[in-house]
């Protein structure tokens, strides 16, 4: 089964007051293992950002000024993302303004529910976890995942960290394949408890050399923007 766990960042939050996404990331799973294709790209808007967006994922209209549109991605984006089911954090959102972005093309293209399957990991978390905090900050304390380096929100690295909020939530993380190779119960949430007690390293994130030129990209441009930042 492949999925994609999809996260975006937009100028704003209402796609009926104009506002556009400026940031896709993507992370596929096949059979509940992490594969490594992600897909990231950051977008230029032709528009500006809303000051509380902005305080959110701390991206500026000034660092997309040279980016893609959307226009320019469409057709591999829909190529990536075609007949897998989407996993997604409050999915009517990111779906509005993914379907928004599809039907401004021209020609527009179809509905992403046209080609993919649409699961949503919010609807999910509150049938677990009713009456309680369902927020993905929220989930990764429930769950025990690391998101510490989640000062800012951003597309990518809040698909990373759904990957593994999903997982967790789903039945825990098999994407590494190990102990199925040497004949142990894959029961997924004893294998990490296994891991943990045994004192083994967790997985890692393989972040592929686009994603890493990107982040390279908008640290430098941050520079520019701070005569000392605190992040140095």
């Amino acid at each position: 089964m492949r999925q994609i766990i999809l996260d975006t960042e937009t100028t704003g939050l209402e796609v009926s007051q104009g506002h556009r996404i400026i940031e896709i990331g993507c992370v596929e799973l096949l059979n509940r293992r992490v594969t490594g294709n992600h897909w990231h790209y950051y977008i230029n808007p032709d528009r500006e950002i809303d000051n509380g967006a902005f305080e959110v994922h701390g991206i500026s209209t000034e660092f997309l000024q040279d980016k893609h549109r959307f226009a320019e991605l469409a057709g591999e984006f829909r190529d990536y993302v075609a007949g897998a089911e989407l996993v997604i954090h409050n999915a009517p959102f990111d779906i509005g303004f993914l379907n928004n972005e599809l039907a401004l093309l021209d020609p527009p293209l179809a509905a992403l529910e046209e080609s993919c399957s649409i699961l949503d990991t919010l609807l999910l978390a509150r049938q677990k976890h009713p009456g309680q905090k369902n927020n993905l900050d929220a989930l990764c304390k429930r769950y025990g995942i690391d998101n510490s380096n989640r000062s800012l929100h951003g597309a990518l690295l809040d698909a990373r960290i759904l990957a593994d909020v999903y997982l967790a939530m789903t039945g825990g993380q098999t994407s590494l394949g190990l102990e199925a190779e040497q004949g142990v119960d894959t029961d997924s949430e004893q294998i990490e408890i296994n891991r943990i007690e045994s004192g083994q390293p967790l997985p890692l994130w393989q972040v592929d050399e686009a994603a890493q030129q990107a982040n390279r990209e908008y640290i430098e441009f941050l520079a520019t923007q701070h005569d000392d930042p605190a992040w140095k």
